[in-house]
């Protein structure tokens, strides 16, 4: 039985051989493994700034997008000394984990090479895992939510931001939603940027009672209604990072936007046969997040006011709280790529 076919590909000061180069990933465009990581280069600077230190979970599809999806949070085998890693402990399961923590442009081309799609950071860096440094505003549309309700909704969240004195950084989901970033500094554990975020995402809600529920339940959600999901701030809970394509047909991205642009904007109209083009014009929109850290000390207070009117959360505190699971998909995914 020969080889396989591969390419090798210089990403700073490392090679990294890609194997299977040609493997469709996309189907119905196309795309093929190489394409993918040559999208992921096109965007480096930008990739590399959203996933910088973070632990970050794999989605990885080793036969392309018509194959088996595998969620990995432990790092393949056999991965090259200079990839690095964060361990995580899972205290539901006593056990350890091994994650990518990307620091390189060579490092998520690895993954690439590793059959990852998409790249699902934690909102804390390396340094302190239990200390968020990024707040996450999840627009997550029920089953029968229009796009026009996501960007009506980003209006309000864009004003009550403002009215903070907090700087969002919007990104469009990659799927239908919409998420927007705000820089905090790590000084809070998981369980206060979780309350920060429902105490912001119940004032959104009050704005806009018509397009907006903080319902926890699905059954109790009206499915035309928008979910502002503040539970994607718990430990362990990841979403897709800035520049990330998603495991959709037509390779949709999870693209930095300019306020501005969310009008006028649809989630299709960034893939990674458009993204590089509009990256080498616009550069990295996320690139100054950094600067503008804010504290979440008011929206602890609304959390505080808002549980004093209400002793009872129904519930969701604790639901709310569970980890992910680390089931048997990512225990230790064949690196087959």
């Amino acid at each position: 039985m020969g080889s396989s076919p591969f390419v090798e590909i210089e990403v700073e000061d490392r090679v990294v051989k890609v194997t299977n180069p040609e493997r469709v990933y996309f189907p119905e465009i196309g795309a093929t493994k190489l394409d993918l990581l040559e999208y992921y280069l096109s965007v480096g600077d930008g990739i590399v700034n959203a996933l910088f230190e973070r632990p970050c979970m794999l989605h990885r599809f080793p036969k392309g997008l018509a194959g088996e999806k595998v969620h990995q949070k432990r790092i393949p085998k056999g991965a090259p000394d200079w990839v690095e890693t964060v361990e995580l402990y899972f205290p539901r399961y006593g056990r350890t984990a091994d994650e990518l923590c990307v620091t390189s442009l060579a490092s998520v081309a690895w993954a690439v090479q590793m059959s990852t799609v998409e790249f699902h950071p934690w909102n804390s860096r390396r340094a302190d895992t239990e200390k968020p440094d990024e707040w996450r505003i999840d627009l997550d549309p029920g089953p029968e939510c229009d796009w026009a309700r996501v960007q009506r909704v980003a209006g309000v969240v864009h004003e009550v931001l403002d009215e903070l004195g907090a700087v969002g950084f919007p990104k469009t989901s990659g799927g239908s939603g919409l998420h927007v970033y705000v820089r905090i500094p790590p000084d809070h554990g998981f369980a206060d940027v979780r309350r920060a975020a429902h105490a912001f995402a119940r004032e959104v809600e009050r704005r806009a009672p018509d397009d907006v529920t903080t319902a926890w339940w699905r059954k109790d959600r009206d499915p035309a209604q928008l979910f502002v999901d503040y539970n994607q701030n718990t430990r362990d809970h990841t979403i897709a990072s800035a520049y990330s394509v998603r495991g959709v047909p037509n390779a949709q991205v999870s693209a930095p936007v300019a306020w501005d642009e969310v009008d006028d904007c649809e989630p299709a109209d960034f893939t990674i046969a458009t993204v590089p083009a509009r990256y080498a014009r616009l550069g990295d929109l996320h690139a100054e997040i950094d600067d503008h850290p804010f504290d979440i000390g008011p929206l602890l207070e609304w959390a505080q006011r808002d549980e004093a009117q209400s002793d009872d959360e129904q519930g969701d505190e604790e639901q709310g709280d569970e980890e992910q699971g680390d089931g048997p998909a990512d225990e230790d995914a064949a690196p087959g790529a």
